[in-house]
């Protein structure tokens, strides 16, 4: 049975104007009938993630915001500042939707076996544009969730399970055996650090304080570093020759957190190396940056020898480069771990309207670890 649709729905966009000014706002937009091979889906649930905020807003200082528009149809405004908008080009004047996942239940499907198959059922997408009352989509971009599951559940199916099963994936095929994460008491650092003591995998979680220790040492990790601590690079190090890991995933980006987990490999490094080298160990140590939580510039200091890289990681390319079977075989593995290894927690539910909020944006966009928020396009 086809449920009612109606022709328009509101969409959360963000626009950048060439004045300098970040614009949020709500619009009404069609709700396209399926084709074939698509379905309707009523969202439910849609995460605010970090990687959303970069593009809802478009580098703008959020101090500066101000609201209006009305209650029904609320606009914020924030001002861009002159170095930010210099690399906004690409996006100037342009409405976008914001929202790269979410859950909600098929209400419309196409003709196709496979679109019929999802009709009435809760699934997660990974489609752009979700912090919107109506998406339609490719059946390809909806994961069917297990019975039972709500659009909340399964609202964060993507984005977090997939690229921390990418992280062991991606230390897998480049040939190191244990790796270091940081922001780990985030979402994703619980899923990482679960996936690591189901696989037996070591990972070395670097945190920032002791209320962060305690939340991964409550779910069983072994390794935890607080960065705030004066020990932090002998604690860091101590860990590393423990578990061998020379490979880590960078959530921060900036500063010299990225300089000082590869000058702790090179130090762990040399405490069993066999022999004396005047360009620095030979074991090679990998850090990728896969997040920007801090904005400052990247710094390193080169005492970590000539063997090591630092590079950028990113979801989509990990996927291409493992092909369309392989990540398949991870999508039903969230699925089937969804209530459990990938459960995610949220602070909030908010509607769209209360998402364009000056007291909701003071919160979620501070992306403080247990201040995540969800949004439900429907509420």
């Amino acid at each position: 049975m086809t449920a009612q649709v109606p022709d328009t729905g509101l969409q959360l966009r963000s626009l950048v104007k060439p004045s300098g000014e970040l614009q949020l706002s709500l619009e009404s937009v069609a709700v396209t009938a399926p084709g074939e091979n698509e379905v309707v889906v009523r969202v439910e649930a849609s995460p605010i993630n970090p990687s959303d905020l970069g593009l809802l807003f478009g580098g703008a200082d959020m101090s500066t915001a101000v609201a209006g528009g009305t209650t029904d149809l609320p606009i914020i405004t924030a001002t861009i500042p002159e170095v930010m908008l210099r690399a906004m080009g690409g996006r100037m004047g342009e409405s976008l939707p914001v929202g790269n996942e979410g859950g909600g239940v098929v209400v419309q499907a196409g003709s196709s076996a496979a679109a019929q198959a999802l009709l009435g059922k809760t699934v997660g997408v990974l489609g752009g544009a979700m912090y919107s009352q109506y998406r339609t989509l490719n059946v390809n971009q909806c994961l069917a969730l297990p019975d039972g599951t709500t659009p909340a559940e399964g609202a964060s199916c993507f984005v977090n399970p997939l690229t921390a099963l990418g992280m062991v994936e991606t230390m897998r095929l480049e040939g190191h055996t244990a790796l270091v994460h940081t922001a780990a008491a985030s979402n994703l650092g619980q899923m990482l650090q679960k996936i690591c003591l189901n696989e037996g995998v070591k990972l070395v979680n670097v945190v920032r304080n002791q209320a962060q220790v305690d939340i991964l040492k409550g779910i069983g990790a072994e390794y935890v570093c607080n960065s705030s601590l004066p020990s932090f690079m002998d604690d860091l190090t101590d860990a590393l020759v423990a578990t061998g890991a020379t490979i880590a995933f960078d959530a921060t980006g900036g500063g010299s957190l990225a300089s000082q987990i590869l000058t702790c490999m090179e130090v762990a490094a040399n405490k069993t190396a066999k022999e004396f080298s005047r360009y620095g160990s030979t074991v090679f140590k990998q850090v990728y940056i896969y997040g920007g939580l801090e904005r400052s510039t990247t710094t390193l200091s080169r005492n970590f020898g000539m063997s090591w890289a630092l590079g950028g990681w990113l979801l989509t390319p990990f996927l291409i480069k493992i092909g369309a079977e392989a990540a398949e075989k991870l999508r039903q593995k969230v699925a089937a771990e969804i209530k459990t290894t990938f459960a995610s927690k949220y602070t909030k539910t908010v509607s769209l309207r209360e998402a364009v909020s000056i007291d909701a944006i003071k919160v979620y966009g501070l992306q403080a670890t247990g201040e995540k928020y969800l949004i439900n396009p429907n509420l």
